[in-house]
């Protein structure tokens, strides 16, 4: 036999891929399900971005890269946070990977020793604690609440913080909420950070683009430029170029970190597949038109799902600023029992039990760290949409 890693005992299965994986199987046997709990644009790659990555095969573009990315997507890069977001890269500042979830595992891995903590919000996006867990780190759960519609408070940022902390993680807007922290929201955070020089930002800017209404995206670097040498900016083209199967992330941060984080990289999967590469260059330097009307769709399917479960009884769903996700929340339906004879002890089993019974899939809260809520992706069409929150509402009242 075998023995597995220690290590890996600390650590659990991501829930989201479990629950989409799920729902794909109980689909392929036949059963009517629709699933919200992948957090993908339904949005094909644009076509200009496509063609890029079909040239890169053409051109035969095709071998090994440096580790962590070819010159033209770091430039286009550094390009990018500047027009952004007002941040001044160099090359050998920058750190491409296979998707952000490289970027940010890279990181702990090359900085996180034995005893060192990190700050993590929640709800938090699942994978950042098991992160920390496999590169030795110990993860400190800072609390949101309904109450302040999901974001940290200056004073539960204080108190989570100890000679320890190595990292403070930051999200907005928030998988798995879509919260939006403003201009001044951040600033209160970033003063905060200002009196603990001892800690690191490793911000995941991921949904920078997915923003709705009035609201306008703000990353703490650019808020509070005394933190950029202690900054780690995250960001990808998964979400807003629908390019979540290329699996390209990136990073902008102090040099010696970015080398420690190649090293990682260099000695687990080398370069980023070459063809995404040159289709992320693309997708940065290219027409940024098509995120405006893909983000005016968002918004309206964001404002159905909204209204749709604050109609439901035991049920109260903010209005997210960002993301493709609202996180609501179930405290008033803890305690029934489903039409299928299924007590609802907590959000896991109300999850369980709208799958089973009425064929919608989504993420239970216990997975992001806060309950009891769900999370719901309305990153699909309208009609489904319509169509799941019909069966939620039917599921909820059909409670007793």
């Amino acid at each position: 036999m075998i023995d597995l890693s220690t290590t890996l005992s600390r650590v659990k299965p991501s829930p989201t891929v479990a629950i989409s994986t799920l729902a794909m199987e109980l689909k392929a046997s036949g059963q009517d399900v629709i699933s919200l709990g992948a957090g993908e644009p339904d949005f094909a790659t644009p076509s200009n971005i496509a063609a890029a990555g079909k040239r890169a095969i053409d051109d035969g573009k095709t071998r090994y890269t440096a580790p962590d990315g070819i010159p033209e997507l770091k430039e286009a890069i550094c390009a990018k946070f500047k027009r952004d977001n007002g941040l001044e890269y160099t090359p050998k500042q920058i750190s491409v990977g296979t998707g952000g979830k490289q970027i940010l595992y890279n990181a702990f891995m090359a900085t996180l020793n034995p005893g060192d903590e990190v700050v993590i919000p929640a709800p938090y996006w699942v994978s950042y604690p098991d992160m920390v867990l496999l590169a030795g780190g110990t993860p400190v759960i800072a609390e949101t609440s309904l109450e302040t519609a999901f974001k940290l408070t200056p004073e539960t940022l204080e108190q989570a913080i100890t000679p320890k902390t190595r990292w403070f993680i930051f999200n907005s807007p928030s998988n798995p909420t879509g919260a939006g922290y403003t201009w001044d929201e951040l600033k209160a955070l970033t003063d905060v950070l200002m009196r603990h020089p001892h800690v690191a930002v490793l911000t995941d800017d991921m949904y920078e683009h997915l923003v709705y209404d009035d609201f306008t995206f703000c990353t703490p670097a650019e808020v509070e430029p005394r933190l950029y040498d202690r900054t780690l900016t995250v960001n990808g083209v998964s979400k807003a170029y629908a390019m979540t199967g290329w699996r390209i992330g990136y990073a902008g941060g102090p040099e010696h970190v970015i080398a420690a984080m190649r090293k990682v990289q260099s000695q687990s999967t080398s370069n980023p597949c070459s063809i995404s590469q040159w289709a992320a260059v693309e997708a940065l330097n290219g027409p940024q038109d098509f995120i405006a009307p893909n983000n005016v769709m968002f918004a309206r399917r964001r404002d159905l799902v909204v209204a749709a479960l604050n109609a439901i009884p035991g049920i109260t769903c903010p209005k997210p600023e960002g993301a493709f996700y609202v996180y609501p929340f179930i405290s008033g339906l803890i305690g029934k029992t489903s039409a299928g004879g299924k007590l609802i002890e907590n959000d896991e089993a109300f999850a369980t039990a709208l799958l089973e019974e009425a064929g919608v899939a989504v993420v239970f809260g216990a997975a992001f760290g806060l309950s009891p809520a769900f999370r719901v992706s309305y990153a699909t069409s309208d009609e489904a949409l319509t169509d799941a929150c019909a069966r939620i509402t039917g599921f909820c009242k059909g409670m007793s």
